[in-house]
């Protein structure tokens, strides 16, 4: 026989055929039996847990009656009586609670010890056995249910994880963006979401993301986000830019930075066919931009932590080519390109005649 209290209490055959258990009271007690297989719940516990602190005037015999009848369900021999108290007569195993907690220790360790891949399998069919809220017939399941439902929590973090160290970041998205929208505070979970966007090649919703978890650890707890989600978000703001197909025209030669000639192939015949459009519509630049570096690291600063940026100043001080620069500069980060959009009006007016 075996038992699963990981949603509503059931009983199972070894064919998989359910038992029918019928009453709210009978389910109780099996539940509060099935949390500890092969050891003996005192009376007094069964009765407090059962009945939720508010026993009948008889316990022990309304306890004893509702023994006799889920013996009458799934075999005498699967309760046995002790000196103080009723057994249920099954290895820890038998019942999914303690059979995922065997599991989900097996595939944590899996991945500590670097195999990704038989973590994310273990981890999978210790998950698979949560069919709805645990303990779902115990009355007063609060304390215990808490701790069992942070445990699959922390097996869906590692077996995420390990998805990701296979590199299956466009896989899991979707289940970490959901998860960290029910746990927004949760710093670990919201590191691995940074991870998944930035290993899908999304560094610009990566910083995003970030920013909206700094926002809410301020807003609720009056704190910055820790060493981890800031060293992601450091690194996401300092990373490499991406290398991206040459515009040369066929047969010029690539300019290559010192030092690095030697890990170029060598060009021996002319490209066919013209390279591919860079996104995004900058202009082309005609003219050295010399200084203003300070500005430049203070937008793209601003540029990662929120969605509009609007640059102020008198005509004339180079607002729009401060901001060309800096949208260049970022450019690496945004998988669609940067682009300019001109807010200028669409007809000319004729201008006032100056006074003489």
């Amino acid at each position: 026989m075996r038992y699963s209290i990981l949603g509503t209490t059931q009983a199972l055959h070894d064919d998989g055929t359910a038992v029918v258990i019928g009453g709210a009271r009978l389910r109780a007690l099996l539940t509060v039996l099935a949390l500890r297989p092969g050891r003996t719940v005192p009376a007094t516990v069964l009765v407090d847990e059962v009945w939720d602190g508010d026993p009948p005037a008889d316990a022990v015999g309304a306890l004893q009656a509702l023994v006799g009848r889920l013996r009458r369900v799934l075999g005498h021999e699967a309760i046995t009586s002790a000196e103080s108290g009723y057994r249920l007569a099954a290895d820890p195993d038998a019942v999914d609670l303690h059979r995922f907690g065997r599991l989900a220790g097996d595939g944590t360790r899996a991945l500590e010890e670097g195999d990704p891949a038989k973590a994310v399998a273990v981890l999978d069919d210790a998950l698979a056995l949560w069919r709805g809220p645990v303990l779902a017939d115990l009355p007063d399941r609060g304390a215990v249910a808490a701790r069992w439902t942070a445990r699959r929590l922390d097996a869906r973090r590692a077996r995420l994880t390990a998805a990701l160290a296979l590199g299956r970041a466009d896989e899991v998205l979707p289940e970490l963006v959901a998860l960290c929208a029910d746990h927004p505070m949760d710093e670990p979970l919201q590191a691995l979401r940074l991870r998944a966007l930035r290993d899908a090649g999304r560094t610009a919703q990566a910083l995003a993301a970030y920013e909206e978890v700094r926002t809410v650890l301020a807003d609720r707890l009056g704190a910055d986000p820790g060493p981890e989600l800031r060293a992601l978000h450091a690194e996401f703001l300092h990373q490499e830019p991406v290398r991206r197909p040459s515009n040369r025209t066929p047969g010029q030669e690539p300019a290559h930075a010192p030092g690095r000639a030697a890990a170029e192939a060598p060009v021996t015949e002319p490209a066919r066919t013209p390279a591919p459009h860079a996104h995004g519509n900058l202009r082309a630049r005609l003219t050295s931009f010399v200084g203003r570096e300070d500005d430049i690291d203070a937008l793209r600063d601003d540029l990662a932590q929120a969605r509009l940026v609007t640059l102020l100043g008198p005509g004339g001080a180079g607002k729009t080519r401060l901001s060309q620069e800096a949208a260049e500069s970022v450019a690496p980060a945004w998988p669609d390109g940067v682009w300019l959009a001109e807010l200028a009006p669409s007809t000319t007016r004729k201008p006032c005649p100056k006074p003489y």
